[in-house]
């Protein structure tokens, strides 16, 4: 089959050194063994298995004839398959119109022309006339991928393959269905294969139909059985749908010869794009909800928050007062207790401190040394400073502070702290 550009008889020359190169060129791809040629996605409308019969004084001048013969009787046909009711439009008027001319079959005599055609109309210009609008209303975008199955191998992308042919050669133009056709270059070859359409994972799915511009997924499936070495095939087809990989149609086709393998394919093409607009029209593609997109969740990003430094008011004294810095500090307190009072007057006297929010023993030894535990909004030097201010003898290391009343290394002489400041 060949697709053939009408215009001038200028180009006839042209268009049957096409016809005797056997059939349909189609662009290469850098790997003969990967790849196919890029699907047919053209919007136009296609009338097909239109039979022409007609002679002239030339095969050029035969053959021209059959073409303006095909297109009015194709035009008939889309008016009636329209809701137009037929009718004809001139042969300008045409010739503006046809996109291209598709020889299914055809027979070339000295001055007859036998036939059998297709005709692509444009569908802006075609809708324009008919009243139809230009786009259609078709399903979500779906991603197509075509496994063969061959002498007990499945294959999808992993390398070409007479079923992903078919499916390039298919003119989706008058279908429902909006096929995502990969070329099978790149990645397709790790993606697209049948352990892919048989993990139901949403999640990875997600991913690949990201990958295509997709949101659903579409698996044609053939099993060819070859009856012996160029003799009848018959191929299994099935039509699945989605991650779960559910069997929406299944039937068999055969022919009696290996060399019409690509009629057999096409002819399950059509058929499967049929199954597919029909489950289309009764509901049976709707989205899977597991495919939707997922909205990432925002995450915030720390922003560092400045530190704002309260200056600390030592007041006249050199004592903080009451602006001091909430922030504070944990200091720990040893201090000489040769009875239980003098535990309660050193509490006190500490507690008696401004910025001092409280004074903890937290270990007692009476006669001894004793522990307390200081809660002060302020650095440990102003504290030790307040406390000599107040007449104890102060030794630092760090947050640890070692007092003693008056600078007397005697504990049993040791005056008892008052809990009045002595300013």
């Amino acid at each position: 089959m060949s697709i053939r550009r009408l215009s001038t008889p200028v180009k006839f020359a042209a268009a049957l050194a096409l016809t005797a190169s056997g059939g349909l060129v189609l662009a290469q791809v850098d790997d003969p063994d990967q790849g196919v040629a890029a699907a047919d996605s053209s919007g136009s409308y296609e009338v097909s298995g239109i039979q022409i019969d007609v002679t002239g004084k030339s095969a050029e001048a035969a053959r021209y004839a059959g073409w303006r013969i095909a297109q009015r009787k194709g035009w008939d046909m889309l008016s009636r398959r329209m809701g137009r009711g037929g009718g004809t439009l001139p042969d300008g008027t045409l010739d503006a119109m046809v996109s291209g001319i598709v020889v299914e079959n055809e027979q070339i005599g000295p001055n007859r022309y036998v036939a059998k055609l297709g005709v692509l109309f444009s569908r802006a210009r075609a809708g324009s006339i008919l009243g139809v609008s230009a786009e259609a209303s078709r399903s979500s975008p779906m991603l197509t991928i075509p496994i063969e199955v061959s002498g007990g191998v499945a294959t999808g992308f992993e390398q070409k393959t007479a079923w992903q042919d078919a499916w390039s050669r298919y003119r989706t133009g008058n279908s429902a269905v909006d096929y995502v056709r990969p070329t099978g270059t790149g990645a397709d070859a790790l993606l697209l294969n049948l352990g892919q359409t048989e993990r139901p994972g949403r999640g990875w799915w997600r991913v690949v139909l990201d990958q295509y511009g997709a949101t659903d997924v579409l698996v044609p499936k053939v099993t060819l059985r070859r009856e012996w070495p160029g003799g009848p095939i018959i191929g299994v087809f099935e039509a699945r749908h989605g991650p779960d990989n559910r069997l929406v149609t299944q039937f068999t086709l055969r022919v009696d010869r290996a060399d019409a393998l690509a009629v057999l394919l096409d002819a399950g093409v059509k058929r499967i794009d049929e199954a597919y607009q029909a489950a289309l029209r009764g509901g049976g593609l709707s989205g899977d909800s597991g495919l939707a997109y997922v909205t990432p969740v925002a995450t915030p990003t720390p922003v560092a928050t400045p530190t704002e430094v309260v200056p600390i008011d030592l007041g006249i004294d050199g004592l903080p007062g009451p602006a001091a810095t909430k922030s504070g500090a944990t200091i720990t307190v040893q201090v000489d207790t040769p009875t239980a009072g003098s535990v309660t007057g050193t509490e006190s006297a500490l507690q008696a401190i401004p910025g001092v929010r409280s004074a903890i023993t937290t270990s007692l030894a009476i006669g001894g040394v004793s522990v307390l535990r200081v809660a002060y909004d302020a650095d440990p030097a102003v504290l030790r400073a307040a406390l000599e201010a107040r007449g104890w003898s102060v030794s630092a290391s760090g947050s640890t502070l070692r007092i003693r009343r008056g600078g007397s290394a005697g504990q049993g002489s040791q005056p008892t702290p008052t809990d009045s400041p002595t300013g």
